[in-house]
């Protein structure tokens, strides 16, 4: 995926999934998504490069850095919680959707029962 793709597919995506709201706390170059006020994705320009950023399993982590070039620890975040993916050719739409729902997933199953099922009803 080119950066153009990587960003298009990361806002789309993260718009379509149950109770996740967009906005921008730091600023309008970083578009940061939560679910329940707990965030699962910051899509945004550092350093020049666009990066996805999103949370991650500790263990996963490292196996992601290590099978896909694209994807390091997680810019100015937890570096053992968190993962960054930038555009590549080793970046397809399924792996980068199948990532974010599972950051999503983390941060859904840290919620309480109720939002829990509220979700689930969706």
């Amino acid at each position: 995926m080119n950066e153009d793709e990587l960003e298009q597919f990361a806002l789309e995506y993260g718009q379509e999934l149950a109770f996740s709201i967009q906005s921008q706390p730091f600023g309008p170059d970083c578009e940061v998504f939560k679910v329940f006020e707990k965030m699962f994705m910051l899509v945004g320009t550092f350093s020049g490069k666009l990066l996805v950023t999103i949370k991650c399993k500790p263990e996963k982590s490292l196996e992601y850095q290590e099978l896909y070039p694209s994807i390091s620890a997680g810019y100015h975040m937890n570096k053992k919680h968190w993962i960054s993916i930038k555009s590549g050719n080793d970046i397809t739409a399924d792996l980068l959707q199948d990532l974010i729902k599972d950051s999503y997933d983390l941060v859904v199953e840290k919620l309480s029962v109720k939002d829990r099922k509220l979700i689930h009803n969706v």
